[in-house]
């Protein structure tokens, strides 16, 4: 059975979108350019005034914004309310330099709400569930984010954070959670904790869905998780200057819907910023069509995916973003080969020898580019025969280079060496940057 949230938005006739899309850009426009100094200054920078933006074929005409802007206006530069109209802060973790800080009025909080009880009802979650919330609560917006569109559709929220993994196992099976929402990186490391407990999560707990991501994963990643536990699992979207996690794949499993009243989607090309269309791959661009705020024009999210426009089996007409692949400037270039992350996870985890777990290793040898990838291997194929070592790491070459077009070096590893993540698993070291 399909439910919905709200039926009429959900289901509204793609010119009708469009349509509330164009009115909603030309009120966000001016709205900007009479309460952010930042934004006045960069339309006027780029001679353009709202009243030349009129439809969306006039939104190219608007400048970028970088998330380096949100830094540079450190740290309420950007905002287009006094703090006093604020219901609360969310900050980044600013490893890379200052940190982000997004601000909330009510409003913005009820449009975060609302978009969460969308995506949670298309993926049949609701009034009877217990959604165990295990992303990190606290500046982070993943744990109160989804604690909040929880509650909003009626379930039980557990909030457990993330850690303590034996305990958040124990409460998964004695309050009979039934989803989970966390990285997948650390819901893996949970399955593994609990093997190593005699817990199976499909036969010993209630749990029937998964709310995977803050990190990409590959769809043969999802195929593993499901197989190994029994559950449906499914992608979440969002980042913390768009409020947080917001939207979800719906039951189907076929793309995120984007909701087209609050987002306005483009893709471009990341090197020349260019518009693509639909169905092809590029940076991801989003517009923020009901924040009061922190609205965002043109955002370059930096993540590398496609936009399907196509009718969803579901019946939802809002735009759907494809599965991200990875991150623009996560990107590696080696040898003149652009390889993500995500590529390399895609291949291993076709390949029913090795595990879960893995580690690019890029180093510069005598001026040459190398790829070291770390790999556990399952208990099923570990052998003490070096020979058997030596056959295993040759198949797993040959089929990373059949998808990367790039000689790799293998390294196989005994499970439980590569170094397990309670958040966002760190998956590459790039030791020419150091």
């Amino acid at each position: 059975m399909i439910e919905y949230w709200n039926p009429l938005m959900e289901r509204m006739p793609v010119g009708e979108l469009e349509k509330m899309q164009e009115n909603k850009l030309r009120s966000l426009v001016n709205y900007v350019y009479q309460h952010s100094d930042f934004y006045k200054k960069r339309f006027d920078e780029a001679d353009v005034k709202p009243e030349d933006i009129q439809t969306l074929a006039d939104l190219k005409k608007l400048p970028f914004t970088y998330k380096s802007d949100l830094r540079d206006t450190y740290p309420t530069g950007m905002f287009c309310v006094p703090n006093e109209q604020l219901t609360r802060f969310h900050v980044s973790s600013g490893t890379t330099g200052k940190p982000t800080v997004v601000g909330y009025t009510k409003n913005d909080i009820h449009a975060w709400n609302t978009s969460l009880a969308r995506a949670l009802t298309s993926i049949g979650l609701g009034r009877g569930d217990i959604i165990q919330v295990s992303y990190g609560y606290g500046l982070f917006t993943g744990g109160l984010g989804l604690h909040y569109g929880a509650e909003e559709v009626g379930a039980t929220v557990l909030p457990t954070s993330s850690g303590n993994t034996e305990k958040q196992l124990d409460l998964m099976q004695d309050l009979g959670s039934t989803a989970i929402a966390c990285t997948p990186s650390y819901f893996l490391f949970m399955s593994e904790v609990a093997n190593q407990n005699g817990i199976s999560i499909q036969n010993d707990t209630r749990l029937k869905a998964g709310i995977f991501g803050a990190e990409p994963w590959s769809e043969e990643m999802r195929t593993r998780i499901e197989e190994a536990t029994g559950i449906k699992a499914y992608d979440i979207y969002g980042t913390s200057e768009l409020s947080g996690p917001l939207c979800t794949e719906c039951q189907f499993q076929d793309g995120i819907h984007i909701w087209a009243d609050m987002f306005l989607l483009e893709v471009i090309d990341p090197a020349t910023g260019e518009q693509l269309g639909d169905g092809e791959r590029g940076e991801l661009v989003i517009t923020t069509l009901a924040k009061e705020a922190l609205p965002l024009i043109r955002y370059r999210i930096g993540d590398i995916t496609i936009i399907n426009k196509e009718p969803c089996k579901c019946g939802r007409t809002h735009p759907r973003i494809m599965r991200v692949l990875g991150r623009a400037d996560d990107m590696l270039i080696v040898r003149g080969i652009n390889v993500f992350p995500g590529q390399v996870e895609s291949v291993l985890m076709t390949l029913p020898e090795v595990g879960e777990h893995f580690m690019i290793i890029v180093d510069r040898v005598n001026e040459l580019d190398t790829m070291t990838i770390q790999i556990e291997m399952t208990d099923e194929a570990f052998s003490d025969k070096v020979t058997d070592i030596i056959g295993l790491e040759k198949k797993v070459q040959a089929a990373l280079k059949n998808v990367l077009n790039l000689a790799v070096k293998v390294e196989l590893v005994e499970k439980g060496t590569i170094p397990r993540s309670m958040g966002k698993a760190k998956k590459v070291i790039d030791n020419r940057k150091l």
